[in-house]
């Protein structure tokens, strides 16, 4: 089983619909540890997205994860702008002039995609941030594509990583972006960044799931 070009737009397309109907949620969480302004930023950033998304039907994967992370520079406020823009670069980088990608393929995009986090962000495991429902989910990904499982049931592994990796930041300290000015009072509270992070990846497993 390969994601084909079209696999990836459907999936840009809804992540815009998942964002859109959690922004309230994200923007709650936020609220508790941030600027309560994730939810709508992220919203506003893959409206955007979307909007651009009839003028990549026939570009390769790389335009098209490019597109989307310059997108979202230029739309996408606060520390999630830089962030998710350089996620999908990095993708688009890894990506540049593939029409098809295979599980080994997407489990070393997404792998690129978190090292570009990581040097953008400067966060570490635990930090409390995207990254620690990233670190998982890649690492999931790249279990299951040693084992050569199928590719649906490596996204439903990667994705059940990720959920766990966010659920893990609740009791956490956080040590990076606005929350980390909380101090003690950021524990007992769920990541927004991680809590995108897993929409995003749990609408790949979605998207994918027949392809």
């Amino acid at each position: 089983m390969s994601v084909l070009r079209d696999d990836v737009l459907a999936w840009i397309r809804n992540c815009g619909e998942v964002i859109s109907q959690n922004s309230s949620y994200l923007t709650e969480l936020d609220a508790a540890i941030g600027d309560a302004d994730h939810g709508a930023n992220m919203e506003r950033g893959f409206k955007a997205v979307v909007a651009k998304l009839p003028e990549l039907g026939d570009k390769d994967i790389g335009t098209i994860f490019k597109t989307v992370g310059m997108t979202l520079l230029s739309t996408v406020g606060g520390a999630g702008g830089p962030l998710y823009a350089t996620f999908f670069l990095q993708a688009g980088m890894k990506t540049t002039g593939k029409m098809e990608l295979t599980l080994p393929d997407w489990a070393e995009t997404l792998e690129a995609s978190l090292n570009g986090v990581i040097m953008r962000g400067k966060a570490e495991p635990g930090d409390k941030t995207m990254v620690d429902a990233l670190i998982p989910a890649v690492n999931s990904l790249k279990d299951s594509a040693a084992k050569n499982e199928p590719f649906h049931d490596a996204l439903d592994h990667a994705t059940e990583a990720a959920r766990e990796g966010m659920l893990a930041t609740i009791p956490w300290v956080a040590r990076k972006g606005r929350a980390s000015y909380l101090g003690e009072r950021s524990a007992g509270h769920q990541d927004p960044g991680a809590t995108s992070t897993y929409l995003l990846l749990k609408t790949a497993a979605d998207t994918w799931k027949d392809a």
